[in-house]
C-alpha cells in the first residue's frame, strides 16, 4: 500500500463513523461474505457506514484513489455485484431503518435495510406493498432494479410504488429524486438500478393488506401436468390479489422432483380455499392451506446462508399447454441431490398497468420462468450452472425477449438492454453521463455514459 493509500485510510477510519476494514483487520472474512457462496472476493477496503454522510466520505475517498467502487446493500445479487476485488466496497447495511407513515400510506427505507424488516415494520398498521421473495433480500437494490414479489399482481411492481429516492452520486453529492424533484432521474431509478449513485434511502408506497394466506399443494410428476394447467386456469380466473408459483424440487434428498404449487392470497383463508378447490381436487401428496402473516410468507422461502447460487429467467408471453409440458419435463433433469428449484411466477394484472413510459420493458409477459440454482458442493458447480442455461434455452420459444434483471447475474450487454429496453438506451446513457460520467458505479447491470 503506497504511502497516499495508507494516509486516506487512516484518514477514513477516523472519520467514518461506521467501521471501515482492510484484509487484515479482525472481522474482515465475515465482513467480505455476501449471500451467494461462490462469489469469494478479496476488496482491498469495505466502509461500512453508519449514515448518509458516511456514505459521501466513503465515494471521495474512492475516488481520491481511483478505486473501483461496489455498492453493497442485501448483498443478494447472483453475480456478487455487491463486492469487488482490490477496489472499495461501501457497505450500507448498518442503513437499515424502517420508519411508517400510516395516514400517507408511505414508508421510507434506508439504503441497508432487508425486506424482512420492512415487513414487520409495515404488518402491525395492516400494510404492505410488493416486496422480494426473500426476506433477506436488500430493499433499496430490488425496488431500483424493477422489484418483483406475491404482491405484484395486485400492488405493482416494488419500483411502480417508488415515491422517492435519496441517492449520493459520484461526485459524492447528496440528491434528491421524486416526481416533483429531478423527475428525469426519478424516472431512470424505476428499474435502472444502482447506475446513477448510492441510494441511502427510498420511500415506497402501501397499500391495505390486512390478512394474508397460502395454499401450498404437493403433486407427484405423473399428476403435475394437470395440476400447472389448473393453477394457470386459477390465476387467469380469480381476482388480481391471487398469485404465487409452481416449485419443482427433490421432496427426499436424493428423490424425485416433486411440483409444488403455491397460491397466495392478499386476502381472507376463507376466500382462498374457494380459489384453491380446482387445485386440491386432483391427487396430490399433501396440502397446507392456511391464513398467514404477510411477513411470514416472505420468509417461507429463504435460502439457508452458505449455498452457493446461479440463476436466470425468461419472460414468458404464455403457458400454453406444449410450454406446460416442456416446463414440466425439464422438472426431470433437475439437479440432485440440491436444493435446485425450477419456477414459473405469473405476472399480469398490475405489472402491465403502469404508465407507458415506464422503464421496465416486460410489462406484456404473462409469466416468467425462474431456475434457481442452489447447491453446497464446489463439485456441482458446473452441472448446476449448465443446467440453468439448459432451462433458459429450453423455454426460449415462449419468451417476449425482455427480462426482469433482478432475476438475472452478469449475462452481458444484449441482457441488460433485454431488461431496460433498447428504446430507452440513449435516454438512460445521456443521464448516465450527467450523473455518472466516468462509470463510477458499474458493478451492476451496467449502463454506460453516453
Amino acid at each position: 500500500m503506497s504511502s497516499k493509500a495508507h494516509t486516506a485510510l487512516v484518514e477514513l477510519r477516523e472519520d467514518l463513523d461506521g467501521d471501515v476494514f482492510a484484509p487484515w483487520d479482525p472481522g474482515y472474512d465475515a465482513a467480505r461474505a455476501v449471500f451467494n457462496a461462490a462469489v469469494d472476493r478479496r476488496p482491498a477496503v469495505i466502509a461500512q457506514c453508519a449514515h448518509a454522510d458516511d456514505v459521501v466520505r466513503a465515494v471521495r475517498f474512492g475516488r481520491a484513489l481511483d478505486l473501483n467502487i461496489a455498492v453493497r446493500g442485501g448483498g443478494h445479487s447472483v453475480a456478487g455485484m455487491g463486492t469487488n476485488d482490490a477496489g472499495l466496497v461501501i457497505d450500507l447495511r448498518r442503513l437499515r431503518g424502517v420508519t411508517v407513515d400510516p395516514a400517507a400510506e408511505a414508508v421510507r427505507v434506508e439504503g441497508g435495510a432487508t425486506w424482512g424488516r420492512l415487513d414487520r415494520a409495515t404488518q402491525p398498521h395492516g400494510l404492505a406493498t410488493t416486496g422480494a421473495r426473500a426476506s433477506t433480500t436488500g430493499v433499496a437494490g430490488s425496488v431500483l432494479g424493477g422489484g418483483s414479489g406475491w404482491l405484484e399482481r395486485s400492488c405493482g411492481l416494488a419500483a411502480d410504488n417508488l415515491l422517492g429516492v435519496e441517492l449520493v452520486t459520484a461526485n459524492g453529492d447528496r440528491v434528491r429524486a421524486s416526481a416533483d424533484e429531478n423527475p428525469e432521474l426519478f424516472w431512470a431509478l424505476h428499474g435502472g438500478g444502482g447506475n446513477f449513485g448510492v441510494a441511502t434511502a427510498v420511500t415506497l408506497k402501501l397499500y391495505e393488506v390486512p390478512e394474508f394466506a397460502v395454499a401450498l399443494v404437493v403433486y407427484l410428476p405423473e399428476h403435475a401436468r394437470e395440476a400447472v394447467r389448473t393453477y394457470r386456469e386459477v390465476v387467469a380466473s380469480g381476482p388480481l390479489e391471487a398469485g404465487g408459483a409452481v416449485v419443482w424440487r427433490t421432496g427426499a434428498p436424493a428423490g424425485p422432483p416433486l411440483c409444488r404449487v403455491l397460491l397466495t392470497y392478499a386476502g381472507s383463508e376463507e376466500d382462498l380455499r374457494k380459489l384453491a378447490e380446482p387445485l386440491l381436487a386432483l391427487p396430490h401428496e399433501s396440502q397446507v392451506v392456511t391464513a398467514l402473516p404477510y411477513a411470514e410468507a416472505q420468509c417461507a422461502f429463504d435460502a439457508p446462508p452458505g449455498l452457493r447460487h446461479h440463476w436466470s429467467a425468461e419472460c414468458l408471453s404464455g403457458a400454453p399447454d406444449d410450454f406446460v409440458d416442456a416446463f414440466c419435463a425439464l422438472a426431470e433433469t433437475l439437479p440432485v441431490p440440491t436444493a435446485t428449484r425450477h419456477t414459473l411466477f405469473p405476472l399480469g394484472g398490475a405489472v402491465a398497468d403502469a404508465p407507458a413510459d415506464h422503464l421496465v420493458p416486460y410489462r406484456d409477459a404473462a409469466w416468467a420462468v425462474h431456475p434457481f440454482g442452489s447447491w453446497a458442493d464446489p463439485a456441482d458447480d458446473e452441472r448446476c450452472t449448465a443446467w440453468v442455461e439448459e432451462v433458459r434455452a429450453a423455454v426460449r420459444p415462449w419468451s417476449t425477449g425482455a427480462v426482469h434483471l433482478n432475476f438475472v447475474g452478469d449475462e452481458g450487454r444484449d441482457r441488460v438492454r433485454a431488461g431496460l429496453g433498447p428504446h430507452n438506451m440513449w435516454r438512460l446513457g445521456v443521464l448516465k453521463r450527467r450523473y455518472d460520467p466516468d462509470n463510477v458505479f458499474r458493478f451492476n447491470h451496467n449502463i454506460r455514459p453516453l
